[in-house]
């Protein structure tokens, strides 16, 4: 038990193994990914959680959401997007993956990655409506278009209203891609 200001709160650890244990696990999976990011501390240890006190309410789901949790997403449509390809079947695809050029210097950090099919997902907040950003956007897909990479760009419509369009655009443009670069 901690403190915040004047109220007594749980730490984040606690607060992910309660939260696990009750939401639905896309909703689980999105609050242990924000709090483990924030709290420091690795999805897994929910499992040593739980071998602490093996017979808790709701413990058993814990290995689903650790699979699916990861600490590198920084946000929670972010996370969202990653579980609806997943949880449609498509593989898993790397959180903030970094591109390198040739001298190994950052060229761009991507939300979520294909690196074998040279394939980004991007999860555009509110914020990328402004000009400056959708500029910034731009030039960063030409950039990293001219290292070969296609980027695929999602909103909150994409993920909470157009969920198996969006699945079958990743799922088209992932498997193109995977046989342009496979020869097959």
């Amino acid at each position: 038990m901690a403190r915040v200001g004047r109220c007594r709160v749980t730490s984040a650890l606690r607060t992910a193994w309660d939260l696990a244990r009750r939401l639905d696990v896309v909703e689980a999976v999105v609050a242990v990914d924000a709090l483990a990011r924030r709290g420091g501390f690795a999805p897994a240890d929910l499992l040593v959680r739980r071998a602490e006190e093996p017979g808790a309410r709701g413990c058993r789901r814990l290995d689903g959401v650790t699979a699916l949790a990861d600490a590198r997403a920084e946000s929670p449509m972010e996370t969202r997007l990653r579980l609806l390809l997943v949880l449609a079947g498509l593989p898993l695809p790397m959180v903030q993956y970094r591109l390198l050029d040739e001298h190994g210097f950052d060229v761009a950090r991507f939300d979520l990655a294909y690196p074998d099919a040279l394939l980004a997902i991007e999860y555009d907040g509110d914020g990328h409506r402004t000009r400056a950003l959708s500029n910034d956007d731009r030039w960063r897909d030409t950039t990293t278009g001219d290292h070969g990479w296609h980027t695929m760009r999602f909103g909150y419509d994409d993920i909470a209203l157009s969920r198996p369009r969006t699945v079958e655009l990743v799922r088209n443009m992932l498997d193109r891609r995977l046989r342009l670069f496979r020869g097959a």
